[in-house]
């Protein structure tokens, strides 16, 4: 007779755990990967619109702070050594993290442990996630706008490139990301950035 998945969850030894949580982190990995290749470029801005920003908050929403701040090390790690992991626009490997496009990849750990924090102690509602992705995306261009700040030497310069184009963008990521986690959990209950 099979035994029911209660069962079996109950029987979980602690390195199932482990293996558990390093299939979730490099399984973010892979979706932000995806994303990346989702991507438009832009006119007069090297920074393209990809879906990445929109997985990053779905990865900090779902995973919580620590799994999502690891995640998306690793991410940067895979990307850095060669791996075809970031949008496929710019020099490939480490190039790409000193590229115009590096300040956005370097936040993306803190972005996903600040959502993941913020909705961790919050109400499981749709706006603690929206309050949290949108502080995740301010985070977000504050680094990614920072650093085309070193590029072109003109803050005016850095925000026409790395902001006004995707105000609109990113305002609709943050209230998908926000509706995703809610409908998640409400299909399968708790989410796993909070066990």
């Amino acid at each position: 007779m099979s035994q029911s998945v209660i069962q079996v969850a109950e029987r979980r030894t602690p390195a199932t755990d482990v293996a558990i949580q390093a299939a979730l982190i490099l399984g973010a990995t892979l979706f932000v990967a995806i994303c990346a290749h989702i991507y438009v470029p832009l006119p007069g801005t090297p920074v393209p619109l990809t879906m990445q920003n929109l997985a990053v908050l779905l990865v900090g929403l779902s995973l919580g702070s620590r799994r999502g701040f690891l995640a998306m090390a690793l991410y940067l790690a895979e990307g850095a050594s060669g791996l075809p992991v970031f949008s496929p626009t710019g020099q490939p490997g480490i190039a790409h993290l000193i590229g115009p496009t590096g300040g956005y990849l370097i936040a993306y750990p803190f972005v996903a442990a600040s959502v993941g924090f913020v909705f961790e102690r919050g109400k499981k509602t749709f706006a603690c996630a929206f309050t949290a992705s949108l502080l995740g995306e301010l985070l977000l261009f504050a680094g990614g706008i920072s650093w085309l700040y070193v590029f072109t030497h003109s803050l005016a310069r850095a925000i026409s490139f790395g902001l006004y184009w995707f105000i609109f963008a990113e305002i609709m990521k943050v209230m998908l990301a926000a509706g995703a986690i809610r409908s998640w959990q409400n299909l399968f209950g708790k989410t796993s950035g909070n066990t």
